[in-house]
């Protein structure tokens, strides 16, 4: 097992640390990190990153966001980059939560006005998207609907009114992961995805009201539809239990197909397939479908929540600004080593963030690069920014996905009290409503990291320009 020392990272730069290659390691480790976030670094996050640069196949460099922290064997906020036609697949680099993502949507509504409303707003809200653990869907779903929604993804609530076309031109892959097959998808992970279409989840899934504090880039500012003062909406979370019984199914899978990987591999949790293999093949289609419906979960909420800002305020317009994915695999091309390859890019907790004239972005705000929404927690601000040419030189068209933990989940239930966290946040005007004020204490503020010094390091690095701050107002938690 890589155990990397201190002394055998090098400070490449004021954004950069690199752990060379040494060993069985086929490419070195970059973790993006200033110096004042190195102080708070999470040591099983870089040897994560070394563990990765290990695995078949993978190209450039095993890259850590400055975001990053321990995950199950990829680090969360990791990107790592394997040859298409030799390299491998892991689950461990894609997450339990298949394609968890952001959605943001703004409004023409002054967002004082929404504050002088807000426990009524977030009580509608409630109402209309189930919140936390086991909560069941509105949504009455066949399993011929659910294995529409399978390989539609967001296209299916769009056919039935749930939403507006040009939401899907503002999604990324316009809200549908080609190569979906639900006769992937066990038994037991479509059983899961019946009852739960349009709901939040828990955990660090919410959806928040939050108010254009600041103006950081006024060009592309207007573009995306964004000024101070203006009331946004946040919405954070991805494909429920489906999702995570994916992953569970083909860990098992892997683990029984290759008990020889079991004995090579430098951390169990790093399980793989080889792309080209069957079970490979079979994990692509299933994690499409699993990264489909999350989509299509999204487009739901979002559809509900402009319904009920809509009643709230008749005058009310609410566009979407884009829904970008943070733990999912993707093919595609890049150069490496002055060759292009087709690669199977992996984001673990890490955001697409395609720079100004990318194909893939929608042609109104192709000039500006891709929206990449950065969410805070709860009492720390978010921010929008666009993707940079620097991503699609330095980190396969990524960025960060979050300020990224500071303390387990485990320690903030210990050090922290959930009602002590909702008066605090009193405090400081931000209501909160939840179904467990007991598990705010994994959510708090102080359990993260400084989410303004984790976006100035992705500025420096060249990774993503800041366009917009945002500050919450109110909380919807799962």
């Amino acid at each position: 097992m890589i155990q990397p020392r201190k002394t055998e990272r090098v400070r490449t730069s004021s954004t950069r640390l690199e752990v060379p290659k040494t060993g069985v390691m086929l490419v070195p480790a970059r973790i993006y990190v200033s110096p004042v976030l190195e102080a708070t670094i999470d040591e099983g996050a870089i040897d994560q990153a070394a563990r990765v640069a290990t695995l078949p196949g993978i190209v450039g460099a095993s890259l850590a966001m400055p975001d990053a922290h321990s995950g199950y064997g990829f680090p969360i906020g990791g990107v790592a980059a394997f040859d298409a036609k030799t390299g491998i697949i892991s689950p461990g680099g894609i997450g339990f939560d298949i394609n968890c993502g952001v959605r943001l949507l703004t409004t023409n509504i002054d967002a004082e006005d929404a504050r002088a409303v807000m426990d009524v707003y977030l009580d509608a809200l409630s109402r209309e998207v189930p919140v936390g653990m086991g909560r069941d869907s509105k949504i009455a779903l066949s399993m011929q609907d659910l294995d529409d929604i399978l390989v539609q993804g967001a296209q299916w609530a769009l056919a039935r009114g749930l939403g507006a076309p040009e939401d899907l031109v503002r999604t990324e892959e316009r809200g549908c992961l080609a190569g979906a097959n639900p006769n992937a998808v066990s038994a037991r992970a479509k059983e899961r995805g019946l009852t739960q279409l349009g709901t939040l989840g828990s955990g660090n899934h919410f959806l928040e009201l939050q108010r254009v504090e600041r103006i950081l880039d006024p060009q592309r500012a207007a573009a995306y539809g964004l000024r101070e003062g203006q009331l946004c909406i946040l919405i954070h979370c991805g494909s429920r239990g489906v999702g995570h019984q994916i992953c569970s199914d083909f860990l098992r899978a892997m683990d029984d197909a290759y008990p020889e990987l079991m004995d090579a591999l430098p951390e169990k949790n790093l399980l793989y397939a080889p792309i080209a293999s069957e079970l490979g093949v079979q994990y692509r289609a299933a994690m499409a479908a699993a990264a489909n419906y999350a989509w299509c979960n999204r487009q739901v909420i979002a559809h509900n929540v402009r319904a009920v800002t809509q009643r709230l305020f008749p005058s009310a317009v609410v566009q979407q600004l884009y829904d970008v994915s943070h733990n999912i695999a993707k093919f595609e091309s890049y150069e490496v080593d002055g060759v292009m390859r087709d690669l199977c890019v992996h984001r673990k907790g890490a955001t697409r963030a395609f720079g100004p004239g990318n194909l893939e972005i929608t042609e109104e705000l192709r000039a500006h690069g891709q929206p990449v929404l950065i969410p805070g927690s709860m009492g720390t601000a978010s921010w929008v920014l666009a993707g940079a040419a620097g991503a699609m030189t330095e980190t396969f068209g990524s960025c960060c996905h979050g300020a990224g933990r500071a303390m387990s989940r485990t320690r903030a239930l210990e050090e922290l009290d959930g009602a002590t966290v909702k008066r605090e946040l009193a405090e400081l005007g931000v209501h909160v409503k939840t179904p467990s004020v007991k598990g705010l204490a994994e959510e708090a503020p102080q359990a993260y990291k400084d989410v303004d010094e984790v976006i100035r390091v992705v500025a420096e690095a060249g990774i993503a320009v800041p366009v917009a701050r945002l500050v919450p107002l109110g909380v919807l938690k799962g």
